[in-house]
């Protein structure tokens, strides 16, 4: 299991590293995208919004890549790939594999970090005082 573990890792890492990096570089062609999605994405690249999405990516690919505070990585990636599939679900469903792929990934991960978020999981909380 731990193997499986470091494989999802890495992948997601990769996944997510090198299409944040590409947000920077350009290096990956991608077509436009069409009708609303592509209003939609004029939007986000107009407002900077994208520069932070891409940041997000990044930092959190790199965590995953090198190992280290995967429960924070796993934390900053998981509004990103909420706001991938929504993207694809709602306006351009020819990505929608990628996304889910990456969710099952982040599962997978969240699943040999678990221990890491017991507290935000617990239905109840201790006081302090």
């Amino acid at each position: 299991m731990k193997m499986v573990f470091v494989v999802a890792r890495v992948l997601l890492g990769l996944i997510f590293f090198i299409f944040g990096m590409n947000g920077f570089l350009h290096f990956l062609h991608m077509p436009p995208p069409t009708g609303l999605a592509l209003q939609f994405m004029g939007v986000l690249s107009a407002s900077h919004y994208m520069v932070v999405v891409f940041a997000l990516q990044v930092v959190g690919g790199l965590l995953l890549l090198i190992g280290r505070f995967v429960p924070l990585a796993l934390t900053l990636l998981a509004p990103v790939i909420a706001n991938i599939l929504l993207f694809h679900a709602l306006m351009a469903p020819s990505g929608l594999p990628l996304g889910v792929f990456a969710l099952l990934l982040w599962f997978v991960i969240f699943y040999g970090v678990r221990t890491a978020f017991a507290g935000i999981l617990s239905p109840v909380w201790p006081v302090s005082r």
